[in-house]
């Protein structure tokens, strides 16, 4: 007799497989729709070429003409999409004129600055106005004029290295220009020990760098096999005695002579140990750095509780003017109403692209800010977690708030006659983001909640504590609906519609047990109100990068307590909704292939972004226009048949009784709303809930359009139902399951 099996939306991980009984239990590139589950839809590529580096924020806006731009923030570009074509209209520092070149016959070439430069290893450099040393050979001014390149190496504060296209001929001399980008932040999030901890992106002088001239062993053993010394190309510029750094091992020293550091001990302050399974062997070549009471960029040192944060920007609109920020750096801005916009690099605010109401007054922005937005309706540029004293990054307090003269974005000189000013928070240790939410304006601490709002003179600004206990993991982790705010926090998924809400989650253990926490900043919150989701994408235990995901149907709720919530793995380090463009637009970053825009020449461990387009189609076109398959699949719960316990005469009475009798299942009946191509259906069964399921010997059954049913043979107390598709140009919706359940018997 076929049994008709019910299933509430959206997947429940709160409760084992048996007990989520009427639930699905685990999913991939699932969603819920009308209460029923369907594969979600395609993606394509919106570019031939991928991004350099990882992108984090994305904004769409729209100038006075109707054209339609994303600005694309990511660790190391400020980029514009536009017209479908990438434009680099990343920030420059100040130019460092008359460099001169060494050439070694390698691709390896040295560049030399008159003074202190200020360029650390991975930084983005462009170089022009190039004269080369006489009589070079294998290289041509062409192979360095408006050419990006990676730095390799900072031997010394005056020297860095580059790798170029072609290998030149020994020589020296010449000139070049050195212009280099400005520093955003790193790849990834790191916690606690580690390369790297400290005042990332500030420029520390004194700090020095060599190369290996030998390769170091993963033993006790110094350079040569010596064990006493680590031989260098020089020590000039390193202490007497002290500490070095070669890549992430941390080294001691109690002399030098010119070219070795003498008296070594390998694997201190908690690096990699010397002479064990995790001892560290360093390549010929291997960057050298002074370690030695030092904790600016690029340095190790030994806290547990401090956090790297990654290369962020937050993104926002004055009028036609995207305003651009450096999470923990400066704000600049890009016009899209000027002739040349595509061609212009965004700057300064001080540049004068913008409408500036009183240039007189002008006080100039911060320099030193964790984010910025601009104000509704009274259009004050507002900086959050800023400096004390503007133009002084040092004095930057995470829990200050400064905003502008209203409609002059420049000004922030309080006067009694304009509305510009401070306020400070008071609960949490520093602000991590901010929304604009209607005519409000939401404030998270790492631990509280506020509203800020515009009442006018004296204060400007007020600003309210909603809640506590209830803070923000990340300022990318938020969305916003009608003026209500859904977020995820260290401890939860939480509401605010005017009172703050924890809401109920039926995977939330499934994701904090998964979530690496200490990456909070690299969460992505995004919005498809196309289909009532909201994403949030995340890095998983042991991964450096998002990996996961998990999705609220806000809309979707089918009854069901918690809400309707279901998981992934197609992740995305980005996302804009369906507004200025019909449909959403992500980013899925890869860290193993490199980037081809903007070109870098000899770029390193970068990794690539690629650029979708969502709910397009089936499958996932990529930028070469090759076609991969979208795979999905849905699980439900543990089966088992119930029937009521029976007298002497056969027949049913008493307590229903559940798991006790063995199932034959011999046919089930596939019931498909909508069905492209072909599904798969698989039967799983176990004798008991903790044993480990296995398939049925018929499983997987193909299902096409015309099939009416299909005969299973199979036997178990516990029977899952798993549907998936593995194929391009499928898709399915699926209806209501009909098994053929027999009681088998005990044994």
């Amino acid at each position: 007799m076929l049994t008709k099996i019910k299933f509430a939306p959206g997947i429940d991980k709160q409760d084992t497989s048996v007990g989520a009984e009427g639930r699905w239990v685990d999913s991939d590139n699932v969603r819920f729709r009308y209460g029923l589950p369907e594969k979600v839809g395609g993606w394509q590529s919106l570019l031939t070429d991928t991004i350099v580096g990882v992108a984090r924020k994305q904004h769409a806006f729209v100038d006075t003409d109707g054209n339609r731009y994303v600005a694309i923030g990511t660790d190391k570009f400020l980029l514009l999409y536009f017209e479908g074509q990438l434009f680099d209209i990343t920030p420059l520092q100040t130019a460092i004129t008359g460099a001169t070149f060494t050439f070694n016959g390698t691709t390896t070439v040295t560049l030399t600055t008159s003074a202190d430069h200020g360029i650390a290893v991975g930084d983005i450099i462009r170089l022009s106005s190039t004269t080369l040393p006489g009589g070079t050979t294998g290289v041509t001014t062409a192979t360095f004029n408006d050419i990006n390149f990676q730095v390799l190496s900072v031997p010394t504060s005056t020297t860095l290295t580059i790798q170029a296209a072609t290998a030149g001929s020994a020589s020296s001399g010449g000139s070049v220009t050195i212009t280099p980008y400005e520093v955003v932040g790193p790849a990834a999030q790191s916690y606690g020990y580690g390369f790297g901890i400290g005042n990332y992106g500030v420029t520390i002088t004194g700090v020095s760098q060599t190369t290996l001239n030998g390769a170091l062993l993963a033993d006790t053993a110094g350079t040569g096999g010596s064990g006493t010394a680590v031989t260098v190309v020089s020590t000039t510029g390193f202490d007497a005695a002290g500490t070095i750094l070669v890549d992430n091992e941390l080294i001691t020293y109690t002399s030098k002579s010119s070219t070795q550091f003498l008296g070594i001990t390998r694997g201190t302050n908690g690096t990699a140990t010397a002479g064990t399974s995790n001892g560290q062997a360093h390549s010929d070549g291997s960057v050298t750095q002074n370690a030695t009471n030092f904790t600016g960029f690029g340095s190790a040192v030994q806290a547990s509780t401090v956090t790297l944060e990654p290369g962020l920007w937050s993104l926002s609109n004055f009028g036609e003017v995207l305003v651009a920020t450096i999470a923990n750096g400066k704000t600049f801005t890009w016009n899209a109403g000027i002739t040349a916009r595509l061609t212009t690099r965004a700057s300064m605010l001080t540049s004068g692209f913008e409408t500036r109401i009183d240039a007189a007054t002008d006080s100039g922005n911060p320099t030193a800010t964790r984010t910025t937005l601009i104000s509704p309706t009274t259009r004050h540029l507002i900086h959050f977690g800023t400096e004390v004293t503007i133009g002084t990054p040092t004095t930057q307090d995470d829990m200050l708030i400064r905003f502008s003269v209203d409609e002059d974005i420049n000004n922030y000189t309080p006067e009694a006659t304009n509305t510009a000013g401070t306020q400070r928070l008071q609960d949490g240790t520093k602000i991590m983001g901010a929304l604009v939410a209607k005519e409000n304006i939401l404030v998270w601490t790492d631990n509280a909640l506020y509203t800020m709002k515009f009442i006018g003179a004296p204060f400007t600004f007020g600003l309210e504590q909603v809640g506590t206990n209830c803070g923000w993991i990340g300022k990318n982790a938020v969305v916003e609906i009608d003026g209500a705010a859904f977020w995820l926090s260290p401890k939860g998924f939480f509401l605010f519609d005017g009172t703050v809400k924890s809401i109920p989650c039926t995977v939330e253990d499934f994701v904090y047990d998964n979530f690496d926490t200490t990456k909070g900043q690299q969460v992505s919150a995004g919005l498809n109100n196309l289909f009532t989701e909201i994403v949030w994408s995340y890095p998983a235990q042991g991964s450096t990068f998002n990996d996961k995901y998990v999705v609220f149907n806000y809309a979707e709720s089918g009854g069901v307590p918690g809400g309707v919530w279901y998981t992934g793995t197609e992740a995305r380090t980005s996302w804009i909704d369906s507004n200025v463009y019909p449909n959403p637009f992500a980013t899925k970053y890869d860290v193993n292939s490199d980037g081809t825009f903007p070109v870098i020449v000899g770029q390193d461990s970068l990794g690539q972004t690629t650029y979708f387009e969502h709910e397009v189609g089936t499958d996932q076109v990529n930028p070469n226009g090759t076609t991969t398959t979208v795979t999905s699949f849905i699980q439900s719960f543990d089966i088992d048949l119930e029937q009521r316990q029976r007298n002497a005469q056969g027949r049913a009475s008493g307590p229903k009784i559940s798991g006790e009798l063995f199932l034959a299942m011999r046919r089930f009946v596939p019931d498909f709303k909508t069905l492209q191509g072909n599904a798969k259906v698989s039967l799983n069964v176990k004798r008991y809930p903790q044993q480990t399921e296995t398939q049925t010997a018929l499983s997987p059954f193909t299902i096409t359009s015309s099939t009416d049913k299909k005969d299973t043979r199979a036997r178990g107390r516990f029977v899952s139902v798993k549907i998936e598709n593995d194929a391009v140009n499928e898709s399915w919706r699926f209806g209501t399951l009909r098994l053929d359940l027999q009681p088998d018997g005990r044994r």
